[in-house]
């Protein structure tokens, strides 16, 4: 369970190719997020969702082995760490995905909260973060996104959450098990820039990468465009 070594869409953290366009901010960008970009900030995963990563989440959701929390709370830390320089002095308000309350009620416990109640162990002396599980709350079920298609992800997740505490003028850092496409982070963070929060952040212990590159840019946009020097592999979306 290594963390992800590519070069990554600085924004989203979606795999990119050799070829790519870089912001004037100095980050990489992927063709979606070059278009639109996300309503949070930024996104950062430790690893790939697949093989041992996959199976040690399983673990805890689906097997109750609550002990596995206390790893992936050390890999999200590591990718935490990522966004810690964007905060400064700032002490965003930890925030993970809520459960409905009829999953939390089967599950007996929310993952991301025992994985960021982990990480927030781990974080760096002096450093003060605050975990407030009242937020966010999911207002009504979803259902599973697996096999939905990307406007049906959306449409699953419209309206399923809400902001019950006060985030207005706050950095906020989400916190997650798996970002898949992105829809459950987007409508969070829409919701809480609603809401007031000034930036939102994403951190997740997984993240699902393509398989194929998320950009290519065209040969004819090559041309026009001074292309920059390619970046050395990064970990964790950074």
């Amino acid at each position: 369970m290594q963390p992800i070594v590519a070069l990554l869409c600085g924004i989203c953290g979606e795999r990119l190719t050799e070829r790519y366009f870089v912001a004037p901010d100095g980050l990489p960008r992927c063709s979606e997020c070059r278009q639109m970009e996300p309503l949070f900030a930024r996104a950062v995963a430790y690893g790939s969702y697949d093989l041992g990563l996959r199976e040690l989440i399983h673990l805890l959701k689906y097997e109750q082995v609550r002990p596995a929390a206390n790893v992936l709370g050390r890999m999200l830390a590591d990718a935490i760490a990522c966004l810690a320089p964007a905060f400064g002095a700032v002490e965003p308000v930890v925030v993970p995905v809520p459960l409905h309350r009829e999953k939390l009620r089967q599950r007996g416990f929310n993952q991301s909260e025992l994985i960021a109640r982990a990480a927030l162990k781990i974080r760096p002396a002096g450093q003060e973060w605050r975990l407030d599980t009242a937020v966010l709350e999911r207002v009504r079920p979803t259902e599973s996104q697996t096999g939905l298609t990307r406007p049906q992800r959306v449409e699953n997740v419209r309206g399923a959450f809400a902001v019950r505490g006060d985030v207005a003028g706050r950095e906020v850092l989400l916190v997650d098990d798996v970002f898949t496409t992105g829809t459950t982070a987007g409508e969070c963070a829409r919701v809480l820039r609603k809401a007031g929060a000034a930036r939102v952040w994403v951190a997740t212990v997984a993240r699902v990468l393509r398989v194929e590159p998320a950009f290519q840019m065209p040969a004819r946009e090559v041309e026009q465009e001074s292309r920059p020097q390619p970046l050395k592999a990064v970990a964790a979306g950074v």
